[in-house]
């Protein structure tokens, strides 16, 4: 049997473990809708490695791929820094209202680097708020000295996510996380590189988004691991997204290697994207 067959076939054993009594609605939750209709803004880029799912870094492995290595560790403001205040010839804004902004994405919104620069960005969030701007961050235990003074609890239209890609991040990052005043968090358990209990900190969670490690040299992830927090995100009714397999995907006890272009539609072929009713 093939992964391909393997991810496909949801038996009556697998949903009844995962899901309990009931069967789950497979709709499309944040993350997915966002990758269908969403802008990516990167204000910034560069950043440097501070845990351990930055080893495989894709915007490292990226850079490196163009010969422009040295960009990823060094921080610059980029020439779209005022991409959402930016108009076309016709007067139209280039970030039509409804997008989804998928931002910093090739850095981290909170990195020290660009403290100078944040202020006028979350500007630009207040003001486009016929956009939903989304980012995520390994340093959410900066998030309190970043916030604009006009924060109070969350802008309506900004959702946080929050990386954890072990057991040791997701301990030290999710209480910080929710400690914080937000309208709307994500947890980003991508890269993951063992299984995690964070049933705990699900309440007041909108989504929990996981994915394995791209690239060469990625480490392993394990399906199991990644129905383990399926389940765990139903039994809170907490939206689950599986992003991407990752490169080496155990199923089984057997590894499987999965070029880069089919990661994320294997992950859509398991169909194991929940949302709650």
């Amino acid at each position: 049997m093939t992964l391909e067959d393997l991810l496909s076939e949801n038996t009556a054993a697998d949903i009844t473990e995962a899901d309990g009594a009931e069967t789950p609605t497979y709709n499309s939750t944040a993350e997915t809708r966002a990758a269908q209709c969403s802008i990516g803004w990167n204000p910034w880029h560069g950043c440097t490695k501070i845990s351990p799912g930055c080893l495989n870094c894709y915007v490292y492995r990226r850079d490196e791929t163009f010969g422009i290595s040295d960009r990823s560790r060094t921080c610059r403001k980029t020439s779209a820094f005022s991409l959402p205040r930016k108009r076309r010839r016709d007067g139209s804004l280039r970030v039509a209202p409804g997008s989804t902004v998928m931002t910093c994405f090739t850095s981290d919104f909170l990195l020290p680097d660009a403290d100078e620069w944040r202020g006028e960005c979350w500007d630009m969030m207040r003001e486009r708020r016929d956009c939903r701007f989304v980012f995520f961050t390994k340093r959410i235990d900066r998030l309190d000295r970043c916030l604009p003074s006009d924060w109070e609890d969350g802008y309506e239209n900004v959702t946080i996510g929050c990386t954890v890609e072990n057991r040791q991040m997701a301990e030290y990052r999710l209480p910080i996380f929710l400690s914080q005043p937000l309208r709307h968090r994500i947890i980003v358990a991508e890269p993951l590189l063992e299984s995690l209990d964070i049933s705990r900190y699900l309440g007041g969670v909108d989504e929990v988004i996981v994915g394995g490690e791209s690239g060469d040299g990625a480490r392993c992830c394990d399906y199991a691991w990644v129905l383990d927090l399926r389940r765990q995100c139903i039994e809170h009714g907490t939206a689950f997204s599986y992003h991407q397999t990752g490169a080496r995907l155990i199923k089984n006890g057997r590894i499987y290697n999965i070029p880069r272009a089919h990661q994320l539609s294997q992950a859509k072929r398991a169909r194991i994207d929940w949302s709650a009713r």
